[in-house]
């Protein structure tokens, strides 16, 4: 049986998972840490560029420096070599789950809530690797991974970027490219520099068809796609699907809008207006953009008498519209059966639900007026409820807690505090105080911490560091102390920091020190008298390197090939890994140790001076010969 290839000696690749323009992953195995992953390979030919190489190994690296729930992890880095070219490969996180495009593959439609969670995911995890100065540039559904528990996961990050900074990207460069079209920003599209409002262009496709199950542009090439995406206007999705709403419309459109300066700023200005539609609150994108928002009229035009009719289906035997499960209810978020089978019974027996209302109105106020009669004695309390407790909560947990106690949630402003980012700094009413069952509470999210200016630490000791830097509110926790060695300051100063200073950072940040620190250093042994192979293993042992030299004449009172002195000397302290020179005592008419002997020939001491004699006094020229010649 063959056995698997191995890279790094470390990751033994398994069958492949998946092909791309420009690389391909397999499913791997970590024999070090015994764990599943992913392993993305660059194809050889890709892979021959030495420009490319070193902007993919640099990006490569940024990519491992994101760390966040909604990104794929990157592991590892490293390179192979393949008829002795140097393959890059990244080692990620196995996601058991399938991508975005699989689902759109699949023809199952999402509820719009879902596609706009979804969504959000994703924006999460741009805002992230935006603030950290990467832009994805290849945002498409089969870049997203959405995990068995309906999670969302991005990854190719840092990819796209080293292809982008090999020249800017063309239509005509790659496959990966040209397969991305529909994906395409307008100045991507054109070949201009891209920033991260791109990348919410690309996501605003992505939403677009999560709604539609189509991109927002269709052609027959790449490049008939990539002038719509410059020159065409996009249609609202509620022209393929009335159900969607204005407000839905007007976020899709702001997201396609052809100037970077017309869209949102921020992914987290995108995710923000998200959320405002599935609180069901006025969506920022709709405010500038007349009553109705977008694609009001297209919405409008679809419901001509003819379409209607179109949607009157015969369902017989179908669950009657009371039987339906509220759309919160739907287990997987797939809603395209049950949303059909809610158009239908709209259109159908409309006489039989005002009938329906008329009598549940009517046992409403039958209700009513018996308890009138038996229940007059009842207290108003009972229609009171205790605010909950929200503060610290994420929004989606916020609005769960709300829906449990009765109370509907309405998301206010957003201010810096001291809670995490998206949590709830505070709300009114306050939590325990009395409010109606069916009342609101308003809530103010927090931005995170407020960013602070990063102090200048180069000069400063560690500890005078860390103390100035704990005043600043930077949590010990987040800090990293790099060391180098250096001998122009003193020892345990600080060189630079990551951030440098006067940067903007959050607090809580990662920080890293790098502080100087002294070479090691050790005494020289003493080795004089001892022989070449005794005084070296002993020189080594205490951390340096030895050189051999001999003297310019024989001393005959010491034994030949014998250490006469060392520089430097014996005693003193030098930084280890110096280089200490042993100055031997040269062959010639030296005694023995123990029984004199007449002094030996040349030949006899070949073996003893060696190749690394050579051409010293008295030493071995390197060809067998010595002084006597």
């Amino acid at each position: 049986m063959e056995e698997p290839r191995r890279l790094g000696g470390r990751y033994e690749l398994g069958a492949v998972l998946g092909r791309g323009g420009m690389a391909e992953v397999h499913i791997g195995h970590d024999i070090r840490l015994g764990r599943t992953v992913a392993v993305k390979t660059l194809r050889a030919d890709m892979a021959r560029d030495p420009v490319f190489q070193a902007r993919f190994r640099r990006e490569a690296q940024s990519a491992a420096s994101l760390n966040h729930p909604s990104i794929v992890a990157v592991y590892d880095t490293g390179e192979d070599y393949v008829d002795g070219v140097s393959l890059p490969y990244i080692v990620m996180e196995y996601v058991d789950g399938s991508t975005l495009r699989d689902l759109l593959h699949s023809g199952r439609r999402l509820l719009p809530e879902r596609a706009m969670e979804m969504t959000a995911g994703i924006l999460s995890a741009l805002e992230y690797s935006h603030r950290n100065g990467i832009v994805h540039r290849d945002i498409k559904p089969a870049n997203v991974m959405l995990t068995r528990q309906g999670t969302v996961k991005v990854m190719d990050f840092g990819i796209a970027r080293a292809m982008a900074d090999t020249g800017g990207i063309t239509m005509t460069q790659t496959q990966s490219v040209i397969g991305t079209a529909q994906y395409l920003s307008p100045e991507q599209a054109r070949g201009e520099t891209v920033d991260a409002r791109s990348d919410l262009y690309s996501t605003g496709c992505v939403l677009f068809e999560l709604l539609t199950l189509r991109p927002p542009f269709v052609g027959d090439t790449p490049v008939s796609v990539a002038y719509q995406h410059v020159r065409e206007m996009p249609q609202p999705p509620s022209a393929f699907d009335p159900e969607i709403t204005p407000a839905l419309d007007a976020i899709v459109l702001k997201s396609l809008a052809k100037g970077a300066d017309e869209r949102y700023q921020s992914a987290d200005e995108f995710r923000a207006d998200l959320e405002r539609a599935l609180d069901g609150l006025p969506v920022e994108a709709a405010a500038g953009m007349g009553a109705g928002g977008y694609g009001a009229e297209a919405a409008t035009a679809m419901m001509s008498p003819q379409a209607a009719t179109a949607m009157m289906p015969r369902s017989d035997g179908g669950p009657g519209t009371a039987m339906m499960p509220p759309v919160e209810d739907d287990g997987d978020g797939y809603g395209d059966g049950g949303r059909s089978s809610r158009r239908q019974q709209k259109k159908k027996g409309r006489g039989s639900t005002v009938l329906l209302v008329i009598a549940a109105l009517l046992v409403i106020a039958g209700a009513y007026l018996v308890g009138r009669t038996f229940l007059s004695g009842n207290s108003p309390a009972e229609n009171n409820v205790k605010a909950p407790n929200l503060v610290g909560e994420s929004l989606s947990d916020a609005r769960t807690s709300a829906v449990n106690t009765g109370v509907k949630l309405a998301r206010g402003s957003e201010e810096y505090c001291a809670q995490d980012k998206g949590a709830v700094c505070r709300q009114s009413p306050a939590a325990g105080a009395d409010m109606k069952r069916g009342g609101t509470v308003t809530v103010v999210v927090s931005k995170g911490s407020r960013p602070i200016s990063m102090p200048d630490l180069k000069g400063k000791t560690v500890d005078e560091a860390m103390q100035i830097l704990a005043d600043k509110g930077f949590d010990s926790g987040s800090i990293t102390k790099n060391t180098q060695e250096n001998t122009t300051v003193p020892n345990n100063t600080v060189l630079s920091s990551d951030p440098p200073a006067g940067q903007q950072v959050p607090k809580g940040s990662k920080i890293t020190l790098t502080v100087a620190t002294q070479p090691a250093t050790s005494q020289v042994p003493d080795v004089t008298n001892q022989d070449k192979d005794t005084a070296a293993q002993a020189i080594r042992k205490a951390g340096f390197t030895p050189a051999f030299v001999y003297a310019q004449a024989n001393d005959p009172t010491k034994v030949a090939n014998t250490v006469v002195s060392e520089n430097p000397g014996q005693g003193s302290t030098q930084q280890k890994g110096t280089t200490v020179t042993l100055t031997l005592n040269p062959p010639g008419n030296s005694p023995n140790p123990t029984n004199p002997t007449p002094s030996p020939t040349p030949t006899d001491t070949s073996g003893d001076t060696g190749g690394i004699l050579g051409g010293l006094p008295g030493g071995n020229n390197g060809n067998g010969n010595g002084n006597g010649g």
